[in-house]
């Protein structure tokens, strides 16, 4: 048995579904209902003031003025060669990422969203994330944010520690990070997350409990809290900080979950807490085997065609590359097969503590649920997986140990 998995640092990331139906299998041939599900939008800004040592994100610094204008038209141009993918769908949430989506100006962001509106409809009650970074708060920009048509911010705050903060490499310090959340607020936004990160180079328990605290105080909608982990080809990879022992990962996870829950934050996914009614959308169309555009150097999208295919594809992830004229950003594209499609949707849906209903997969994948009932009857079993007439849902146990859940389905 593996160790419990953490959700670790991976930020801040029930649609409708359309009523266009076609009938297939797993292999194409006609005999059971697969459903459009609802399409979304992810975007993505690449560059950071400093890059920090513990991301893997696609994120570049810039010694020199940001491309706003030429980066706003190639994402254009890149959105122009996905309609196809889209054919006409409405938009139910669009999402900035990056990076440092806040680096740029409300106008260039207008005018993309402007652009993309143009194309596609958008759901009357659209949500529209923007991520952003304490340090890059300006009170007027955020104003004219709000005024685009942004209605929900993703604030990068890590940790209310001076100390911790420097550590991480961030750009901002515990003051910044509380004045931020004021100054979205005034701004408008009635609609926050906050990334807060625990088991943080020497953090103690009672550390990262004050850190919850304080994010708490300040009443966001929802809160994105992830363990810090060493990902390959980063600096705290090469260079391993000293992170708390086990033992106090262990205490940190299960008391920051019972506090959070007190505090009327409820647990619905790995690493997502929210207040009743305001888990996030966009995340929520991912976890739910949704569609998504990807648009912006190195996005990812997944699109259910027609014909029963779904595809991920990925774009040209350096940013000197995907602003070359003429260059084609698609970097690549995989169909997905017959035999990759469980493994693919559950390592979504399983990530929720309550998973799908069950109806979702033979709708969102094409294939029955009896053509994987072998392999769910193991999970549940092994005390991974709850019973699933109903719903596709983990247990404690599998929610611990997801990662061997999971592995059934390879």
């Amino acid at each position: 048995m593996t160790q419990p998995q953490a959700a670790s640092n991976k930020r801040e990331t029930t649609p409708t579904a359309s009523t266009d139906r076609l009938q297939l299998d797993g292999g194409g041939s006609p005999s059971r209902s697969l459903q459009l599900p609802p399409l979304a939008a992810y975007i993505h800004i690449p560059w950071c003031v400093k890059k920090c040592p513990y991301c893997d994100f696609n994120s570049h610094t810039s010694q020199s003025a940001l491309p706003e204008d030429a980066y706003i038209d190639a994402m254009v141009t890149d959105l122009q060669q996905d309609l196809s993918l889209a054919a006409g769908r409405e938009l139910t949430s669009i999402f900035f990422g990056g990076g440092t989506p806040s680096l740029f100006s409300a106008a260039s962001l207008g005018r993309f969203l402007d652009a993309l509106n143009a194309r596609l409809p958008f759901a009357a009650d659209i949500e529209i994330t923007l991520e952003a970074n304490p340090g890059t708060f300006e009170q007027a920009k955020f104003v004219d944010y709000r005024a685009t048509g942004i209605n929900r911010l993703s604030i990068g705050i890590q940790s209310f520690n001076a100390e911790h903060l420097k550590a991480l490499g961030r750009i901002h310090d515990d003051r910044e990070a509380l004045g931020a959340v004021e100054m979205a607020r005034r701004a408008g936004f009635d609609n926050l997350n906050l990334d807060l990160m625990h088991g943080l180079p020497h953090q103690s328990h009672e550390q990262a409990m004050a850190d919850i605290d304080q994010a708490m105080a300040l009443a966001p909608e929802h809160l994105s809290w992830y363990q810090l982990t060493l990902e390959p080809n980063t600096v705290f990879y090469s260079k391993p900080p000293t992170l708390p022992e086990e033992d106090i990962l262990w205490s940190i996870q299960e008391a920051g979950q019972q506090r959070m829950a007190a505090g009327g934050y409820a647990q619905y996914e790995v690493s997502a807490y929210a207040q009743p009614g305001k888990q996030a959308r966009h995340n929520l169309n991912y976890w739910q085997y949704g569609d998504f555009l990807g648009i912006g150097a190195g996005a990812h999208g997944k699109i259910t065609y027609a014909d029963g295919r779904i595809e991920r594809y990925w774009k040209t992830r350096l940013p000197k590359d995907y602003l070359a004229a003429g260059k084609d950003v698609c970097a690549g594209r995989k169909v997905l097969t017959t035999e990759e499609l469980p493994f693919d949707f559950l390592m979504n849906a399983l990530r929720l503590v309550d998973g799908v209903p069950a109806s979702y997969y033979a709708a969102r994948t094409g294939q029955s649920l009896a053509s994987i009932e072998p392999l769910l009857q193991q999970a549940a079993t092994k005390g991974l997986l709850e019973p699933w007439a109903d719903q596709l849902r983990p247990t404690e146990r599998g929610r611990l140990f997801l990662n061997d859940l999971l592995e059934l389905f390879l």
